[in-house]
């Protein structure tokens, strides 16, 4: 099913949510009492959308919809979208996130991050005097992750592997599919991705799903790596880190999640989870080669987007909030940059 069958909706979820302040969890830390912490003092970009990076993803969204699919009969009106990109995505709003970023290193890091990449690339795309002028206006934001990511890279020992937003290969994978990096800090990204997972192999593929991932840390590993990695390598390396796959026994990660709970909001991650799975899956799937392996992965893709789609839309500000940027990345994966040999 294509994007443009949701852009209407997704659209008017986005926007609906970039625009909603309250109810909001900020992510600051207080140091003095008379600090201002009202959502739009903090974050005049980035106020809505219960969070930092839900906000930025949202307008990624929105974004990534009026590109695709503005002006057409799928998405036939959109002046109230760039009507409140250009409230938003002002010099003034984006010097002031800029500076937040800055003071705080370790704020949004990495997830948030990426996504601001992200939005920032989307822009860019997006052309015409709209998306230059939302582009210019990020640049700044954009500089300041980039030389933020050049200075946590080296002190990154260890990836986070969880199901969660701090999860390493999820944002450098966008990262690097943003092509918003600096030279350096693309190469730099590149390099961690293969010092921390290229001698991976026997992935616990049995231990997944936590209890509230959103991510699968086993697919956004490899679906990093497939960033990095040309595909002849990529086969050779999924075969040791999912033997699974190309012996046809029996694999978790190939099993869409059980949600008890789509209202709870940490049960309702798993919704998110089977999106997320279904983009890695099906861009694992697009780098192979014809075979057994590329058809397990397709077909697993397609039910997992079957089973997280209709959760998308229920008007329950737990999933609405963020959920349609998983679906649009499932839907219609961001464009890949070319592998390393």
């Amino acid at each position: 099913m294509p994007l443009s069958a949701h852009a209407a909706p997704f659209a008017e979820l986005a926007l609906a949510n970039i625009t909603r302040e309250y109810p909001h969890f900020p992510a600051h830390l207080i140091t003095s009492a008379d600090e201002h912490l009202a959502p739009r003092s903090l974050h005049p970009a980035f106020y809505g959308a219960y969070d930092w990076h839900s906000s930025v993803h949202m307008h990624w969204l929105l974004v990534r919809l009026l590109r695709r699919h503005g002006g057409t009969p799928a998405l036939p009106d959109t002046e109230a979208a760039v009507a409140a990109l250009d409230r938003h995505l002002t010099p003034d709003n984006l010097a002031t996130e800029a500076a937040y970023l800055r003071d705080r290193p370790s704020f949004e890091r990495p997830y948030g991050w990426a996504w601001l990449l992200l939005l920032a690339a989307e822009c860019r795309a997006h052309g015409g005097a709209e998306g230059e002028r939302w582009a210019g206006a990020l640049k700044p934001a954009v500089d300041a992750v980039d030389r933020l990511l050049a200075q946590w890279l080296p002190k990154a020992t260890y990836p986070v592997r969880h199901g969660n937003q701090p999860n390493s290969a999820f944002a450098l994978g966008l990262a690097l599919d943003s092509g918003e990096l600096s030279a350096a800090t693309d190469g730099a990204v590149r390099e961690r991705l293969l010092s921390w997972f290229a001698d991976d192999h026997d992935a616990p593929a049995h231990w997944e799903p936590s209890g509230q991932d959103f991510l699968s840390p086993a697919l956004t590993e490899a679906d990093a790596m497939r960033r990095v990695l040309a595909p002849q390598r990529l086969a050779r390396w999924l075969d040791r880190f999912l033997p699974a796959l190309g012996t046809g026994a029996p694999c978790a990660l190939l099993e869409v999640p059980v949600v008890s709970d789509h209202a709870d909001p940490q049960i309702g991650h798993l919704l998110g989870l089977a999106l997320s799975r279904a983009a890695a899956l099906r861009s694992l799937a697009d780098a192979l080669p014809e075979g057994p392996v590329r058809t397990r992965l397709d077909e697993a893709a397609r039910a997992h987007l079957a089973a997280g789609l209709p959760a998308v839309e229920r008007g329950d500000f737990t999933t609405d909030h963020w959920l349609a940027t998983f679906a649009a990345l499932a839907l219609d994966p961001a464009t890949p940059v070319p592998a390393q040999p």
